[in-house]
């Protein structure tokens, strides 16, 4: 059968693959150390070239010292840098002008790179540094909220985006968690418009809205948690069933799917994603997962599974990352949903 293209253009010209390896997630799905390092070789063996990380993970060191090794290990005819495509974030407590350089740099030592491949803002809400050198997730005023910085200002930061884009620090910039609110504004003062817009996207929670308007704006649409992921910790007085999200891999239409063309169900979420024309950065820790995770180009979905697939969508309903219910998050102008 058809395979669908592996990679999609940027509004830069850079090649960016539509399958990589999501290296993040809440504190309890982030691998560190050797795990990390582990996940980041069979990863580049299975044929993944994107790594997607941020400073928040704090696993940049390990992916830094994985790609050093399997580069040098490769020789000439191996993998170099330049085969892969590095994306790493800003970090919330970063969110503020003066503070950008200094985190693209950090990063970029920790990476062991001259530049990442793609810089994004990981969220539009910013935090502030804690005196006592905690994560900002961590965190905590005296009422037992998020140490969140009102101040933040998106249009004046992404101006320091763009000065990263001019210092050759980083090939491209872009956004994560933003609604297209909050894309619009940035698109309207830019002189550097955003080329990626990376939300949580799955066969659940398709954002038919939010992957027209990328196309109509030349953003290229990356999509994590293609394969779910638990909701947080539900509001208070919501029933206990708002904590957990929809278990994709065992939807009785993707196993269909994936019986009727004898791939996992995991394949065919990927699938339906990138034949979208939606990059997917899926996460695992098992290198059999890995390795099949990567085999989604050698068959192509039907224009009836992808009806059948598109028949799932549940809307917002279906949306597991919800910032506010975060305590003092939803108190930010800028929290997203």
């Amino acid at each position: 059968m058809t395979s669908c293209q592996r990679q999609v253009t940027l509004r830069g010209g850079q090649p960016m693959p539509l399958l990589g390896l999501g290296m993040g997630g809440n504190r309890a799905g982030v691998v560190h150390g050797e795990l990390a390092k582990q996940s980041v070789r069979v990863a580049i063996q299975a044929g993944y070239r994107l790594f997607d990380t941020a400073s928040a993970y704090d696993n940049e060191a390990d992916i830094g010292e994985a790609i050093r090794e399997v580069t040098q290990e490769s020789g000439e005819k191996g993998v170099t840098r330049g085969d892969l495509f590095l994306v790493t974030k800003l970090r919330p407590e970063g969110m503020r002008p003066s503070y950008v350089e200094k985190h693209m740099r950090a990063s970029l030592q920790r990476l062991q790179t001259d530049y990442v491949d793609l810089y994004l803002i990981h969220t539009p809400v910013g935090f502030r540094e804690d005196a006592g050198g905690r994560k900002p997730t961590q965190a905590r005023d005296a009422d037992g909220n998020l140490m969140i910085d009102p101040s933040t200002d998106l249009i004046a930061i992404w101006h320091e985006m763009e000065r990263m884009v001019e210092l050759g620090l980083a090939r491209a910039i872009g956004l994560s968690n933003c609604n297209l609110r909050q894309v619009t504004k940035i698109i309207a003062n830019a002189v550097i418009p955003p080329a990626v817009l990376q939300v949580e996207c799955h066969v659940h929670f398709q954002q038919p809205t939010v992957l027209q308007f990328c196309r109509e704006h030349d953003i290229a649409l990356m999509g994590y948690a293609p394969l779910g992921s638990p909701r947080g910790p539900a509001p208070p007085g919501a029933a206990a069933s708002a904590r957990q999200a929809p278990d994709l891999l065992n939807d009785p239409v993707v196993c269909l799917v994936a019986e009727k063309h004898h791939r996992t169900p995991a394949q065919i979420l990927l699938r339906f994603q990138v034949q979208r024309g939606v990059a997917v950065i899926p996460k695992s820790k098992n290198p059999q997962r890995i390795a099949d995770n990567a085999a989604i180009f050698d068959f192509k979905l039907e224009d009836l599974d992808m009806r059948a697939l598109a028949g799932l969508d549940g809307g917002e309903a279906a949306r597991s990352f919800k910032f506010a219910n975060k305590p003092g998050y939803g108190e930010h102008p800028e929290v997203p949903y």
